[in-house]
């Protein structure tokens, strides 16, 4: 028996692997080059044209609108107006969009197992927020509660810890133990790139303000997953 094709759905903002699997559909709807990255930056909220474009400093404004159009094309982004006295019209993901995260949690852990994989790159702030809730330890946090500021870039984020659990968001940091002020490739340069806080202080590329044994705590606890063998991973089983 033959299954009817659904029809009146929006089409696709690239070619099809015409497969019928989930994931080739996926693929099918955010494989295009810069799609997936686009919908991480809206993670933590909507954003400008303008600011998605400086988060993304390898994306033509060209590619930006098409991959914009695409995402809303399938219901994974919406267009709206901020109320005023703002007006701007910004990007946002839809709630089957926010679904999308714990995909980007899987690949960026994936991904940070393989030996190419270089952390000390470039990075947004909002990427640097995301990999907090996808790295975070919970065993390594133990009883420890703090609520940590970061000034990336002239945006402020804050990041709370407690009861084994992490939460980052883009909110003032009022009231936060630590704040880190600098870039987010500096803060990740001390949590996963095993830099001093001392050199990068040193270097000028970070500020530490507040409890400093809260800040060396809090850079402990977002390790990596190991790296593969690629030695053993390139022998097959049987094959010796």
């Amino acid at each position: 028996m033959k299954l009817e094709k659904t029809t009146n759905i929006p089409s696709l903002p690239g070619r099809s692997y015409d497969d019928a699997c989930g994931a080739a559909h996926a693929l099918d709807l955010i494989g295009e080059r810069w799609a997936l990255l686009v919908m991480r930056e809206l993670m933590l909220g909507p954003l400008r044209f303008g600011a998605l474009r400086a988060a993304l400093p390898g994306i033509s404004a060209n590619v930006l609108t098409q991959r914009l159009e695409g995402l809303e094309g399938i219901g994974a982004i919406v267009r709206r107006r901020l109320p005023p006295p703002g007006t701007a019209q910004v990007y946002a993901l839809t709630p089957w969009g926010y679904e999308a995260e714990p995909i980007m949690q899987s690949l960026g852990r994936w991904g940070a197992r393989s030996p190419l994989h270089d952390p000390m790159l470039p990075l947004s702030p909002v990427s640097l927020m995301l990999s907090f809730r996808t790295m975070f330890d919970p065993a390594r946090a133990e009883d420890f509660e703090a609520r940590i500021g970061l000034r990336l870039s002239g945006e402020d984020y804050m990041v709370r810890i407690g009861r084994g659990r992490v939460e980052a968001a883009r909110e003032a940091i009022e009231n936060a133990d630590v704040v880190f002020t600098g870039t987010a490739p500096a803060v990740a340069g001390a949590v996963y790139g095993g830099v001093p806080l001392t050199a990068l202080e040193a270097d000028g590329a970070l500020e530490v303000d507040g409890y400093r044994t809260i800040a060396n705590r809090f850079i402990t606890l977002f390790p990596l997953p190991p790296k593969i063998d690629v030695t053993s991973a390139a022998a097959a089983p049987g094959t010796s």
